[in-house]
């Protein structure tokens, strides 16, 4: 122990927008199985939805600055990084980061995320994604989970994670 006073922590986050079209389809399975499985989300023309994106960093706040990134910073990040790559853009034949993924809201939100972990700067982390695809339903990502064979993690009260 050093004895200096530890620093608060705190989290921010950005909220950004991006309308972009898809099409839910397993090329491995046959036309029933698509169109049963994925409905009305397997037209052929596919589909759009104007997504909000919520990033959220974590850190110390540097004495001499009071935050821990400036907030026109994380901006930037997700701005480059997502929005102008998925802003109005057909997300199955358009994204890189996509590329031979099923594009639904759970795999953008891990796919966003291993698209901006790299870009945020020392001192900071990223800890959720939110992926808003539709006023009522919504992805939350905290990032890599427990690696398959590994202990879970231990639960609260109703089995929820502590």
């Amino acid at each position: 122990m050093t004895g200096l006073p530890e620093r608060p922590r705190v989290r921010i986050t950005n909220t950004a927008h991006f309308s972009a079209a898809h099409r839910l389809h397993n090329d491995a399975r046959d036309a029933e199985w698509n169109r049963r499985i994925f409905d009305k989300c397997n037209n052929p023309y596919g589909h759009g939805h104007t997504y909000a994106l919520e990033v959220t960093v974590e850190g110390e706040i540097d004495p001499e600055k009071g935050w821990i990134l400036d907030f026109k910073d994380l901006k930037h990040i997700v701005s480059e990084r997502v929005v102008k790559v998925c802003d109005m853009r057909n997300l199955n034949t358009d994204v890189p980061f996509l590329a031979g993924v099923i594009p639904t809201a759970e795999n953008i939100a891990v796919k966003v995320w291993d698209e901006l972990a790299p870009a945020v700067p020392s001192g900071a982390r990223l800890v959720r994604i939110v992926l808003h695809e539709t006023e009522r339903n919504k992805v939350v990502y905290s990032g890599p989970g427990i690696p398959k064979g590994s202990q879970s993690s231990p639960t609260g009260p109703q089995g929820i994670p502590a």
